[in-house]
Order: structure tokens, then C-alpha cells, then sequence
């Protein structure tokens, strides 16, 4: 590796980082000042009786809390005719879909939807091993509602919203998203939070420690950003999914 910084004494290093450390904290109080103005966002009824395909037969939005009051869904990328789900996606759930036990323990339920037909998101998960509840959106409005999902001639028209804003960038029917919902005691149900595209970034812990290296996410010179991304088990290294792990 090339070395581009600065060859300094230790004295000399203390210094800089401790200046680094004063725009860290900094940050850090910031951030704990949105994230307070996010959970203080104020809410907006689900009226739709939304009804999903779950592995077990229909469910509802309100059958994805389970014993619940909050719930997390990941618009999860995957289309009725893909043959996989979508690699990016992938990536942040390897982050996520650990944390669901913990999730659980806090009163949050934690559910991906796709458009994709059960069979292939059961497939998938199987695949990626993750213990999570998935149910497929096709044929429902659910998708639209929350930005994710438009037909190719609304793309093509210009005339789809994504991020809240009008999408002139993304030529793509599915696209990416977290939306949050709660449940009060009379059971009514409330969405309280959404998230897309860059917003996304702030659950995958990989980027986080890929940003403490010299060399970044390495990602100058790619097409897209998230290029170099594969799914976990495509990689050139990819551990072995049945070796057993030392502790």
C-alpha cells in the first residue's frame, strides 16, 4: 500500500488525533440530537388493511408485530422474477438480521418485505441463513405506499416519488427502504419513520470499519459505489456455510 499521509513523530500524531477526537464527539452529539428527532417525528395512521403471503399462508401488518408494539420492515429488493434477491440488500441484512434477538428483547419485531413469491424468498433465506420473518407484498399496494415499488411505465414517466422527492436517478422498479411502524394499546397502527437510499448506509456496520482504514470502502473507480458488493457466499473467500466455528 502506497503511503499518502503524513509521516509524523508520536507527539506530533497525539496532537492530530486529539483534534480528530474533539470533531468526533462533536459528531456523536449531533447525532444522538436527530436520532431524538426521529423517534419524536410525529405519526400517521395505516389505514389499509394490508395483507401479505407469509410462509404459512396470509398475514397481516398487524400479524408482523407478533406480541410486539413496534416493528421494523426492510423493503428487501427482490422482484417477482428475479432469481435471487438483490446483493446490496443482501449485505445490509447480513448486518440486521443478527441483531433481531436483541431487537426483540427492546419490544421491536423485525419483518422483510418483498414482491418476490414465497417460494424464492424461502429459498433465499435458506441460503443466507437468516432468522427472520419474510413475507412477499405481490399483488398488494404496499410496496407503492412506501415508495419501493413502481411499475416500469411510471419510471418511465417520471412521475414516481422516491426519498420523497421526485426519482429522476434510479431506472428501477424495486428499490430500497426501512420503514418503521408502532402499535398503541387499542391496536391501532401508526407509520412513524422511513429511510432510503444513503439513509440506509447507517445500519451496515461493515462501512463503519471500512471508513477507520487507509484506504476507505476503496470504492474510486467503480461504476456505483456498492459494485464491489457480493452476496456472502460469492465472494473469493467466502467461508465454507457447514465449517464448524472455534470458540
Amino acid at each position: 500500500m502506497t503511503t499518502r499521509n503524513p509521516i509524523v513523530s508520536h507527539e506530533a500524531w497525539i496532537t492530530a488525533r486529539k483534534e480528530l477526537l474533539a470533531k468526533e464527539k462533536e459528531f456523536v452529539r449531533l447525532r444522538d440530537q436527530l436520532t431524538r428527532q426521529v423517534r419524536e417525528l410525529p405519526w400517521e395512521p395505516v389505514d389499509k388493511d394490508y395483507r401479505f403471503e407469509g410462509p404459512n399462508g396470509p398475514v397481516t401488518l398487524n400479524d408482523l408485530f407478533g406480541s410486539k408494539n413496534q416493528l421494523i420492515v426492510y423493503h428487501f429488493m427482490f422482484g417477482p422474477d428475479w432469481e435471487e434477491g438483490c446483493k446490496s440488500c443482501s449485505f445490509l441484512m447480513d448486518h440486521v438480521a443478527p441483531s433481531a434477538v436483541h431487537m426483540a428483547d427492546r419490544g421491536v419485531a423485525l419483518a422483510l418485505v418483498s414482491r418476490a413469491p414465497m417460494a424464492k424468498l424461502t429459498a433465499f433465506q435458506r441460503r443466507m441463513g437468516w432468522q427472520v420473518n419474510w413475507v412477499s407484498s405481490f399483488g398488494t399496494d404496499f410496496n407503492g405506499d412506501y415508495q419501493v415499488t413502481a411499475t416500469e411505465a411510471k419510471v418511465a414517466s417520471g412521475d414516481y416519488q422516491y426519498n420523497y422527492r421526485p426519482n429522476t436517478s434510479e431506472a428501477n422498479t424495486e428499490l430500497p427502504g426501512l420503514s418503521v411502524f408502532a402499535k398503541d394499546e387499542d391496536g391501532r397502527i401508526y407509520h412513524t419513520y422511513s429511510t432510503y437510499a444513503r439513509g440506509l448506509d447507517s445500519f451496515i456496520g461493515a462501512y463503519r470499519l471500512l471508513d477507520v482504514v487507509p484506504q476507505g470502502r476503496n470504492e474510486a473507480g467503480l461504476s456505483y459505489p456498492m459494485e464491489w458488493i457480493r452476496h456472502r457466499d460469492k465472494y473469493a473467500n467466502a467461508p465454507d456455510a457447514n465449517a464448524k466455528v472455534c470458540h
